[in-house]
């Protein structure tokens, strides 16, 4: 299976990929576009009103790029991170008008994004939920800004509850779940969505 796990920063993602790749290791863990990039790798990349064009350009195909490379359901994946992440993140940076980022580019976004969704076989959309508050960590690398996650969270939501850009009318797109709870029951809910995944493959499997 494909997995993308997605949402505003700070809410458990990372803890999510960490915890499924060390339950089932067949999967590989495709890291953050972020920490290759920018953390670890050659550029710098800034967040809230200061990211630009060139900043989530390369973080948004970097991710497009690793997405494709798996080309089969067969394929054990879980990705830090999604497509969809970079408009939602482009949205918070075009609405403080600060940047090169303007609705423009957000739009321009769209279609490479809903291409790629294709080649995902679950979307699994971490929201911020009163019911299980996640604490704020000072890791030293995300920002710690209470405001900026929830406004980044509120977008996401647009995408995946209200249908804002209309990412998913293809049959052949993936499953979108939402993980809330524990991070237990988080891990249970992918299990089980992938065991309805591959009960409905089965079934539409030709027999001889």
């Amino acid at each position: 299976m494909r997995i993308a796990i997605t949402g505003s920063h700070s809410l458990g993602k990372s803890t999510v990929v960490n915890q499924w790749v060390d339950r089932h290791p067949s999967y590989r863990r495709e890291e953050e576009p972020y920490r290759v990039l920018g953390l670890y790798g050659p550029y710098t990349i800034d967040f809230r009103e200061a990211s630009t064009r060139l900043q989530n350009g390369l973080q948004l195909y970097y991710n497009i790029g690793r997405v494709q490379r798996y080309c089969l359901a067969a394929d054990n994946v879980i990705f830090d991170r999604a497509p969809v992440d970079y408009l939602a993140y482009s949205m918070y940076t075009a609405a403080q008008g600060l940047s090169d980022i303007d609705d423009c580019f957000v739009d321009s976004m769209v279609p490479a994004v809903r291409e790629s969704l294709d080649r995902l076989d679950i979307l699994a959309f971490v929201p911020k939920s009163e019911q299980w508050p996640v604490a704020m960590e000072d890791d030293g690398i995300r920002p710690v800004d209470h405001a900026y996650r929830d406004d980044v969270d509120a977008l996401f939501k647009q995408i995946y509850r209200d249908g804002r850009f209309g990412l998913f009318p293809s049959p052949d797109g993936p499953r979108l779940i939402e993980l809330v709870g524990s991070p237990e029951q988080r891990l249970a809910q992918l299990e089980l969505t992938i065991a309805e995944l591959q009960a409905t493959q089965a079934q539409n499997r030709p027999t001889d």
